[in-house]
């Protein structure tokens, strides 16, 4: 059946549910809800969410945070076999980080056309002038990204 999933597709899925939660967090903590989980093998070696305001960090997005804390519990920092889920597309920052951890995938759910850096405005994945690119799927629970990242500007606007 045309509607049927593979086992690929529901893994992702799960997976950016997972993601989901964590963006979930970050709303409820006043934060721009985005939520990365890392995945090595079959399983979620790091989870977080964005924390900028919170730690008065820049750099604490949900990818960065959670590639880090991935390099430390397989203790490496090259993460060729590890898959990224993130609920928004990266920046040019996160999309650089994956590109120097070695990231073998890249699954986001809602591109970012202000600064996204995988598709967007930059191409980071997949330039050639770079010595490593990653695989890329897009668009999985697209509507459920969107949604949260609609709440928490809607609320702001308010």
């Amino acid at each position: 059946m045309a509607d049927e999933k593979t086992s690929d597709e529901q893994t992702d899925e799960q997976m950016m549910d997972a993601a989901l939660a964590e963006a979930r967090e970050a709303l409820a903590e006043g934060e721009v809800p985005i939520g990365a989980v890392v995945v090595c093998g079959d399983s979620i070696v790091a989870r977080a969410h964005n924390r900028r305001e919170t730690e008065t960090d820049p750099t604490s997005h949900a990818e960065l945070v959670a590639i880090r804390e991935a390099s430390r519990v397989l203790g490496r920092w090259r993460l060729s076999d590890c898959t990224v889920y993130v609920t928004c597309e990266p920046c040019v920052m996160c999309a650089g980080a994956m590109h120097q951890a070695r990231i073998g995938r890249l699954v986001y759910g809602v591109a970012d056309p202000k600064a996204g850096a995988i598709e967007s405005l930059y191409e980071i994945a997949t330039d050639v002038r770079l010595n490593h690119r990653f695989e890329v799927t897009r668009g999985v629970r697209a509507a459920e990204c969107r949604n949260l990242l609609q709440e928490f500007f809607a609320g702001l606007r308010d």
